[in-house]
């Protein structure tokens, strides 16, 4: 008889999961960078094509699974990762984030977005630059 109980287990907490994730349980809520990253300036120059040729080729190495080849968090992963789902790069709610929010967020991560703090301060400054890039289209 006990060999019932661990699959019964499984499937109970499977199921419980599933209907934290539908429900919007799992959601984490807004996400907001603390108030010093607010601030914090970006010290590339904009609109420097070779920095946000340099964004695109990180995006394409890194972001594009999830964020989309075109940055509107549509990317073949995106349907199958829980809430909070990938930011469009593209929405008037990232274009009115901070260069430093954003620096923030990319570093710390959340959720399904991993950290990027491996990634040297200017090639994240860089995938911003990108970003702000297709603000602009």
């Amino acid at each position: 008889m006990r060999s019932f109980r661990k699959p019964l287990t499984v499937a109970v907490a499977a199921a419980a999961l599933a209907t934290a994730v539908a429900s919007g349980v799992w959601a984490q809520g807004e996400w907001k960078a603390p108030a010093d990253a607010k601030n914090t300036k970006n010290p590339t120059k904009k609109d420097d094509p070779k920095l946000v040729a340099e964004g695109k080729k990180l995006a394409e190495q890194n972001c594009v699974t999830c964020h989309g080849n075109g940055g509107k968090g549509d990317g073949p992963a995106a349907a199958a990762l829980p809430p909070p789902k990938p930011a469009d790069w593209t929405s008037s709610k990232i274009a009115a984030e901070t260069d430093g929010e954003l620096f923030w967020k990319i570093s710390n991560g959340r959720g399904a977005m991993p950290p990027w703090k491996h990634l040297p301060d200017n090639q994240r400054w860089a995938l911003i630059d990108y970003i702000r890039s297709l603000q602009k289209k």
